[in-house]
C-alpha cells in the first residue's frame, strides 16, 4: 500500500479513507469470484476443507484488522488503516487463483 503506484497513498484524510474502503470492496469482489469459480470445480471433499479453510481465514481477517486498526485506536487514521488491511489482506487471499487456478481452466474449457 506504500507504493508510489499503489492506487491509495497513505495519508490522514477522508478521500484516502474512502479510497481504501472501495479498494477492500474491489478486492472482496474479485475474491468472491475466484472463490466462485473454484468452489464450482472441486469435488465435493475438498469444497469441504476450502469452504472451512476461507470460513476460518474471514475470521482470521477480521482479528488481524481490528489489531491493525487498534495500533490507531482513538486518532483519525483508525478507520483508514482498517480499510487498507482489508484490502491488502483480501487480495493475497486472491491466492486461490494461484492454487486452484489450474483446475480452473481444466474444467472450464
Amino acid at each position: 500500500m506504500n507504493a508510489k503506484d499503489a492506487p491509495c497513498q497513505i495519508g490522514f484524510n477522508a478521500e484516502q479513507t474512502r479510497c481504501f474502503i472501495k479498494e477492500a470492496e474491489d478486492a472482496d469482489q474479485e475474491l468472491n469470484v475466484v472463490y466462485s469459480n473454484v468452489l464450482k470445480v472441486l469435488p465435493p471433499s475438498d469444497r469441504g476443507n476450502l469452504q472451512l479453510a476461507q470460513r476460518l481465514w474471514i475470521r482470521f481477517r477480521y482479528a488481524n484488522c481490528m489489531a491493525e486498526r487498534g495500533l490507531c485506536e482513538g486518532g483519525s487514521a483508525a478507520l483508514m488503516v482498517h480499510a487498507a488491511c482489508l484490502a491488502a489482506d483480501t487480495r493475497q487471499r486472491t491466492e486461490l487463483n494461484l492454487m486452484y487456478g489450474w483446475r480452473v481452466q481444466k474444467f472450464s474449457r
